[in-house]
C-alpha cells in the first residue's frame, strides 16, 4: 500500500470522484480540485507527492497551471490527463516538465499503472539526491576525523557552509582541528582547485604582518628592494585562512574590514588600489566577545567574520574520537617516514582514551609519531611518553612526597609556568616574557637553565 498523497485537477466532477474512489482504494491520499487556480492553490499550501492533473479546463488549463507551478518551486511529478485532440497539448507539456500524460478514456488499470510508475521514480530521485548530498558531504572532509556527536555536527555544519563564500569563524582551544576543518570547508567549496593560503597572525611581527597581507611596492620602506605580492593577492579566486585572529593588531584589523567589505587593498607604498576575489576562514582560540568588550578587537571586524561560527571542540570532550585519530596519524605518518606499520594495540586504546589531550590533536598526532619512531612501526604501551601513560599533564606540577618547601619548589612551579606559557604562545618568547612578567633575556636564560629549548 502507498502513502503518497495525488492531488486531482479536472473539472469534471463526475471524473474526480471516480478517481477519487480508484486510488483511495489502492492505497494513495487523495485531495481533488475543480480547476487550474484551485489546484495550484492547494498544490502550494499542501505540497503532493503526485499531481494527476488535466489538459483543457476553464480558469486555467493544465499547460498553464504546469508553468506557474515550476515557477512557484513545485517538485511534485505532475501526470497530464488528456481527451481526444489535445494529446498534442499533452506532449507539450511532457517537453515543458510533465512526467507522463494519460489519453482520456481510460481504465483504472492504467492510470494505477501511470502513477505507480511516477512513484518509483520519484522515490528514486529522493534517493539519488539523498546519495549526492552524502557524497557531497563527505568530499573533502575525509582528514576530519570524528564519529562523536560533536564532530559529526561540526562537519555537517562545516559541508553546508562550504558551497558558499560567506566568511566563517572557527573558534577552539589550541590544537584542536581548527586548520583541519578550515582546509576542509576549502576543499569542498568550488574554490577547491584555486589555492588555499594559510597565515599565523601571532607568528609575524606586527611591522611585518601588513606586508605579509597585502604586499609592498618597491622601495615602501628600507630593504623593500623589490616589489612583494601579499597573501591576499596570492589567494586570489581562493581561500584565505587567517588563524589566531584575535592577535591581530588594531591598525590592521581596520585594513581588513575594509577588504572584507569592499574586496579591494593597496599595497604598503602603493597609490593604486587591488581588486581581489577571496573567501576568508578566520580562527581564534579566544573569547572574541572578551576582546571586544575589553577593546582589543573591533566589534564591526567580528560581525564580520562571524557570519557563521564553528566552534571545534576540545579531543578530552569526546574520547571516543581518540583511537579513530590515533589510527589516522599511523598511518598519515607511517606513510610519509616510509614505515611499514601495523594496526593500533588494543591495549593502547584505553590508555590513550583516559589521558586528557590538553595539547588536543596536535598533542595526539605528535604522541603517535613519536611513538612511531621510538618503535619502529609495532607500537606499544611502552613507546608512549610517561604522562601519556601516567594520565598526568607534562606541565603538572610534581608531587613533592610531602615537601611544602617554598624555597625548593621554586624552581619546579617556575619550570612550570614558563613551559606553559611557551605553550600558550607557541613559542613566541617575547609575548611568553610578557605573560610572565619577565624581560626577553631573563626567559631565554631560564629556558636554557630548564632545558626546555
Amino acid at each position: 500500500m502507498s502513502d503518497r498523497r495525488v492531488l486531482v485537477i479536472d473539472d469534471e466532477a463526475g471524473l474526480r470522484h471516480t478517481l477519487l474512489l480508484i486510488l483511495r482504494d489502492e492505497g494513495f491520499a487523495v485531495t481533488v480540485a475543480e480547476d487550474g487556480e484551485a489546484g495550484l492553490r492547494m498544490a502550494l499550501a499542501d505540497p503532493p507527492d503526485l499531481v494527476l492533473c488535466d489538459v483543457r479546463m476553464p480558469r486555467m488549463g493544465g499547460l498553464e497551471f504546469l508553468e506557474k507551478y515550476q515557477e512557484a518551486g513545485g517538485s511534485a511529478l505532475v501526470v497530464m490527463m488528456s481527451a481526444y485532440g489535445t494529446v498534442d497539448a499533452a506532449v507539450e507539456a511532457m517537453r515543458r516538465g510533465a512526467y507522463d500524460y494519460i489519453s482520456k478514456p481510460f481504465n483504472a488499470d492504467e492510470v494505477v499503472l501511470t502513477l505507480r510508475k511516477a512513484e518509483e521514480r520519484e522515490q528514486l530521485r529522493r534517493e539519488v539526491a539523498l546519495l549526492r548530498r552524502e557524497v557531497g558531504r563527505a568530499v573533502g572532509f575525509e582528514e576530519v576525523v570524528g564519529v562523536s556527536d560533536a564532530m559529526r555536527e561540526v562537519t555537517d555544519l562545516a559541508s553546508r557552509v562550504a558551497p558558499y563564500p560567506s566568511t566563517v569563524l572557527l573558534t577552539g582551544e589550541s590544537g584542536s582541528g581548527k586548520e583541519a576543518v578550515a582546509r576542509a570547508v576549502h576543499r569542498a567549496s568550488p574554490r577547491r582547485d584555486r589555492a588555499f593560503v594559510a597565515v599565523n597572525c601571532g607568528a609575524i611581527p606586527e611591522n611585518l604582518l601588513e606586508s605579509e597581507l597585502f604586499g609592498h611596492e618597491k622601495g615602501a620602506f628600507t630593504g623593500a628592494d623589490r616589489a612583494h605580492e601579499g597573501l591576499f593577492e596570492q589567494a586570489d579566486g581562493g581561500t584565505l585562512f587567517l588563524d589566531e585572529i584575535g592577535e591581530l593588531p588594531l591598525s590592521l584589523q581596520v585594513k581588513l574590514l575594509r577588504v572584507l567589505q569592499e574586496r579591494k587593498f593597496r599595497r604598503v607604498g602603493g597609490t593604486g588600489e587591488r581588486a581581489v576575489d577571496v573567501r576568508v576562514l578566520a580562527a581564534t582560540a579566544r573569547d572574541m566577545v572578551d576582546e571586544v568588550r575589553e577593546g582589543r578587537f573591533r566589534e564591526d571586524l567580528f560581525y564580520r567574520i562571524n557570519v557563521v561560527q564553528i566552534h571545534v571542540p576540545p579531543l578530552r570532550t569526546r574520547p571516543e574520537d581518540v583511537p579513530l585519530l590515533a589510527e589516522h596519524f599511523l598511518r598519515l605518518h607511517g606513510a610519509r617516514l616510509g614505515m611499514e606499520t601495523f594496526d593500533l594495540p588494543k591495549e593502547l586504546v584505553p590508555v590513550l582514551a583516559q589521558y586528557g589531550w590538553p595539547g588536543n590533536v596536535r598533542e595526539l598526532e605528535n604522541v603517535i609519531e613519536r611513538a612511531l619512531v621510538l618503535s619502529g612501526g609495532r607500537m606499544g604501551i611502552d613507546h608512549l611518553p610517561p604522562h601519556v601513560r601516567t594520565g598526568r599533564h607534562p606541565f603538572e606540577l610534581p608531587d613533592a612526597d610531602g615537601d611544602l618547601s617554598v624555597k625548593r619548589r621554586l624552581p619546579a612551579l617556575e619550570k612550570t609556568l614558563i613551559a606553559r606559557a611557551l605553550e600558550r604562545c607557541k613559542g613566541n618568547r617575547t609575548r611568553a616574557a610578557e605573560m610572565l612578567d619577565l624581560s626577553v633575556r631573563a626567559l631565554s636564560y631560564k629556558i636554557q637553565d630548564y632545558g626546555l629549548e
